[in-house]
């Protein structure tokens, strides 16, 4: 496997780990730590804390997608970050939060495995 899907597949983890982050980001509770306690108070702290790695993993996702599609056709990368995306969010949602799934869930995931592959194999990168 080549260098640019290597970074596609890590763009896709940042992708899934910025989605989580959005659970946590809250700009209301910002603002308002900001206006009730210091700056550098622990409140504010955790918030900013939040708010930066939302950034941070967005930023690393884009410029590792932007790295891969040098060599990797767009239409082909952004699939293929997609869903790659959306299954390991799927794996995390099942296993660390704990959430129910069923049977059809599985199959329709394991279709589009079958199509990332396929793509991975058409492409010409």
């Amino acid at each position: 496997m080549g260098k640019p899907w290597i970074f596609l597949f890590i763009a896709s983890a940042l992708e899934a780990a910025w989605t989580f982050s959005l659970r946590k980001l809250d700009l209301v509770a910002l603002k308002n730590a900001a206006i009730e306690n210091s700056l550098l108070s622990a409140p504010v702290g955790r918030e900013l804390g939040y708010l930066l790695t939302y950034l941070g993993l967005g930023a690393a996702n884009i410029f590792f997608l932007s790295l891969s599609m040098k060599s990797i056709p767009m239409t082909i990368a952004i699939a293929t970050w997609t869903s790659v995306s959306l299954i390991l969010i799927k794996i995390c949602d099942i296993f660390i939060l704990k959430n129910a799934t069923n049977i059809y869930e599985f199959f329709f995931l394991a279709l589009i495995i079958v199509g990332i592959v396929g793509l991975k194999y058409s492409a010409p990168a």
